[in-house]
C-alpha cells in the first residue's frame, strides 16, 4: 500500500481495505463515519495519508480517521475554531487548533451533531479560501 495518495480511486480502495482489515467494531465504526461524511458532504475528497490514515477533505482537511486498539479517533484539524454545542470533542482539547472525538467500542455517536461538525468544518475551509 502506498504511504500517501490523493488519487480518489486509490484512496477509496485503501480505506475499503482498512475497514475490511479491521473486521471488528473499529471497522464498522470507521465505515459508518465514512458514510456520514459522504452523506453530509457528497463532494468530499477521500485521501490516504501518513502511512495509512483516511482523510476527508473539501477545500482543506475536514477530519482524519485513525484507528487504535481501543478507539477510533476523528481529528478535526481546525476543531478549536468549530462550534461544538453538543460536546462531541473529547480528546486533544489542549491544543490551539486541533480537536478530536475518540469513539470507544460501546460509545454511541450523535450522528446529527457529527454532521453539524462536518458542515462547520466545510464552512471554515470555505472562509479560509476567500
Amino acid at each position: 500500500m502506498p504511504n500517501t495518495t490523493s488519487d480518489p480511486d486509490d484512496a477509496r480502495r485503501q480505506i475499503d481495505a482498512r475497514i475490511a482489515e479491521l473486521a471488528d467494531w473499529r471497522g464498522a465504526t470507521l465505515s459508518r463515519i465514512r458514510a456520514l461524511i459522504t452523506e453530509t458532504v457528497p463532494d468530499v475528497v477521500e485521501e490516504w495519508k501518513w502511512r495509512g490514515v483516511p482523510v476527508w477533505s473539501r477545500g482543506g482537511i475536514l477530519c482524519t480517521g485513525e484507528t487504535y486498539k481501543s478507539a477510533v479517533k476523528l481529528t478535526f484539524l481546525k476543531g478549536a475554531s468549530l462550534p461544538d454545542p453538543h460536546g462531541l470533542f473529547n480528546a486533544s482539547l489542549d491544543g490551539n487548533a486541533r480537536r478530536a472525538i475518540d469513539i470507544h467500542e460501546d460509545d454511541q455517536l450523535d450522528e446529527e451533531a457529527f454532521a453539524e461538525l462536518i458542515r462547520a468544518a466545510v464552512t471554515i475551509n470555505e472562509k479560509k479560501k476567500k
